[in-house]
């Protein structure tokens, strides 16, 4: 049975590092604490890796993982580009549960699935996950658990449905909220005209208020609220 490290605990955090460097460096699975839930990460750049991650978790090529990195640095680094607005996103959002799609850097050298040229970013507000994350490099991360199941909230939940699948587990304890990131995308502002807007795929951790504060106007409006008609005056619309 893949082991399980209890990270609080000083005696087992060493050595559960220490595995969870070498499994990676392998293109094992590793199971690690982030502020949001449980995720099951890969090395990003190893295809064979990130193929096993979406194998244990029951998922297709067309769902691909997200990317955490360590750091606004290696955003730079993976996405072609960083608007001025993601800056500030990032600024105010960033280390937490904020994911930030953007088009991938053309040159990397990585097979993530079916990402149509993008990358999904995002950096942890957990401890143990940034340590990891600023010794591996960027990590292919997913939520620990089987497509279609909850989200694992602790490392327990995540090893109950992923086994062995995974050749090591780091224990942080129950996951500080349960609840996934937000996900956004911004692709347009690369090379989109000045009405370019950032669009909210999956809301979560942060609320669309909190982006409309950054953002204002520059994010799309929710699809699932009725905009009102413009006031045309009584003598109706011109044609």
């Amino acid at each position: 049975m893949a082991p399980l490290y209890d990270c609080r605990d000083e005696a087992q955090l060493l050595p559960g590092m220490r595995h969870a460097r070498q499994a990676i460096g392998r293109g094992d699975l590793v199971v690690l604490p982030t502020d949001t839930v449980y995720g099951v990460a890969a090395d990003a750049f190893n295809a064979r890796a990130v193929q096993a991650l979406l194998d244990a978790k029951g998922r297709g090529r067309q769902s691909p993982p997200p990317v955490l990195v360590a750091g606004i640095t290696t955003l730079r680094a993976l996405a072609a580009e960083v608007p001025e607005p993601v800056e500030r996103l990032v600024e105010a959002f960033w280390p937490g549960g904020l994911t930030i799609i953007l088009p991938a850097q053309p040159s990397l050298s990585w097979d993530l699935g079916e990402t149509n040229g993008t990358v999904a970013v995002r950096m942890p507000d957990n401890r143990l996950a940034l340590e990891l994350l600023e010794e591996t490099g960027p990590l292919a991360v997913s939520s620990a658990n089987l497509t279609g199941v909850a989200a694992a909230v602790t490392a327990a939940d995540a090893q109950s449905m992923l086994g062995d699948s995974v050749a090591v587990y780091l224990d942080g304890g129950p996951s500080r909220t349960g609840i996934a990131s937000t996900i956004i995308d911004a692709t347009a502002l690369v090379g989109g005209g000045e009405d370019a807007r950032i669009r909210v795929l999956r809301e979560g951790a942060v609320s669309r208020e909190a982006l409309v504060e950054i953002l204002g106007d520059m994010l799309e409006p929710d699809p699932r609220i009725i905009q009102p008609a413009p006031d045309v005056g009584s003598e109706g619309p011109a044609a």
